[in-house]
């Protein structure tokens, strides 16, 4: 499972989703920081099949945890070498033109 929350900011819908275990986690790694927080990540606990139904709906995601990254890769909506490891934890942003 899965926690997401959108976020609207002006024309802009965000998507921010995480693998559920890791909300509330710091991960660190070659000089890069980040914290899962409850305020940006923490929302509705989803299944992987609902987060990529809601992904049709953005225009920017905001993506940590292995599993919602594969997952994203897998479905082509994000790129594996826009994939960044931090820590132990797959990161990755895109943009939906």
């Amino acid at each position: 499972m899965l926690h997401c929350r959108i976020h609207v900011h002006e024309n802009e819908r965000i998507l921010a989703a995480c693998d559920q275990e890791i909300l509330g986690m710091v991960f660190k790694g070659d000089g890069v920081r980040i914290k899962v927080s409850e305020i940006f990540y923490g929302g509705e606990v989803i299944s992987e099949d609902t987060f990529l139904e809601r992904a049709k709906s953005v225009t920017i995601m905001n993506l940590v945890g292995n599993r919602v990254v594969d997952r994203a890769v897998k479905a082509g909506l994000v790129s594996d070498e826009n994939v960044m490891i931090i820590g132990e934890v797959k990161h990755a942003q895109a943009v939906i033109m």
